[in-house]
């Protein structure tokens, strides 16, 4: 599962390391962003029905689906919603299940002392809650703008 559709890009990557038979979920408050992404997808050769893709807001559409059902889900959303995001990210994964949130870093400014964004401060609470969770084993990796994840046990 995707949380930020964007223009298919991070989705390309997820359903190019997926079994031939594993479906994307992905969502976005963007409908045109999603027809780019469907656009990609198909160009890229992936059949129709390999990506599922759900227009709204991801507090809006995360809680209709199914507890348990779902190998990874990878955060490129609203970041001040991360702490939203992931509870019930941690509801919809399966044991063993991998979570992931892009953009961690915020561009440094999540280790700024100075910074005092209600961004930075959502995602300082965040690296807080997974590093206390009993639930999940968490791993900060200096990727990109750094990228959170953690193992559901």
């Amino acid at each position: 599962m995707e949380i930020g559709t964007g223009t298919g890009v991070s989705g390309l990557y997820l359903l190019l390391g997926m079994r031939p038979d594993g479906v994307l979920t992905t969502m976005d408050t963007e409908p045109e962003r999603q027809q780019f992404a469907r656009e990609a997808f198909r160009a890229a050769g992936f059949a129709g029905n390999r990506a599922r893709l759900i227009p709204g807001r991801a507090l809006d559409v995360l809680p209709r689906l199914t507890d348990g059902g779902y190998d990874l889900v990878f955060c490129d959303g609203d970041r001040e919603e991360y702490l939203d995001y992931l509870g019930e990210a941690v509801r919809l994964l399966r044991p063993g299940g991998v979570l992931c949130f892009s953009g961690v870093f915020s561009g440094g400014d999540t280790v700024d002392s100075s910074a005092q964004t209600t961004t930075v401060l959502t995602l300082r609470e965040l690296l807080r809650a997974l590093r206390e969770s009993d639930r999940l084993v968490p791993a900060l990796l200096p990727v990109g703008d750094g990228l959170l994840c953690a193992t559901c046990r």
